[in-house]
């Protein structure tokens, strides 16, 4: 139907997660109708993105630098540790500005069934951080099997260490109704309560 390099675009969009087939059109016919200059800008970044990002040496987050601007920061409680399973999970909690801490990403959760063990994520790059001046360590992990088992695995590792071993709390979200929450998120809300 569409000329082979315009639906080499269409099948190269279509594979970007979220993208069905007529928004994968969609954008294909965009970048068809933009102007030369504006095609080559977009390619830049494409490519500059992809060259110049890499995983903070100490955190493993996404930086363009060898240390991401959280970890350079003197301003950040170098004493807590937040761990998440993804970049994306960091720029979420940061946006709340409500966390001061420093964090570390995984790049992904534990699943067996997925093939994905603890040597496969970065969990010996967390515990090579864990100095004298670390005294809790918040897994931030999702609330999934994987994420759990994540949780469970790590904090194994770290409660022999003397560490503080935390997790987030899960429950009902703000503006939900609890007649529609499952089982175990009522649960967890019920078991993370806390005094007002």
């Amino acid at each position: 139907m569409y000329p082979v390099s315009l639906q080499e675009l269409i099948d190269e969009f279509n594979k970007l997660p979220g993208i069905g087939h007529k928004s994968a059109v969609r954008l294909a016919f965009h970048v068809m109708n933009m102007p030369e200059e504006k095609v080559q800008k977009f390619v830049n970044a494409i490519n500059r993105a992809k060259t110049s990002v890499h995983l903070c040496s100490k955190c493993q987050n996404l930086t363009d630098k060898d240390v991401c601007d959280i970890c350079a920061s003197t301003k950040r409680d170098t004493n807590v540790i937040c761990v998440m399973e993804s970049p994306k999970d960091v720029t979420a909690l940061e946006k709340t500005r409500e966390y001061n801490g420093l964090y570390h990403v995984l790049h992904g959760a534990i699943s067996p069934m997925d093939g994905i063990g603890p040597d496969d994520i970065k969990i010996k790059e967390l515990i090579s951080r864990l100095t004298p001046e670390v005294t809790e360590v918040i897994m931030a992990t999702n609330p999934t099997v994987e994420g759990e088992a994540t949780a469970m695995y790590i904090a194994r590792l770290l409660k022999p260490m003397g560490i503080t071993v935390t997790r987030i709390a899960h429950g009902i979200p703000v503006g939900g109704d609890i007649e529609y929450a499952d089982e175990v998120t009522l649960t967890r809300a019920i078991e993370g309560r806390r005094e007002i």
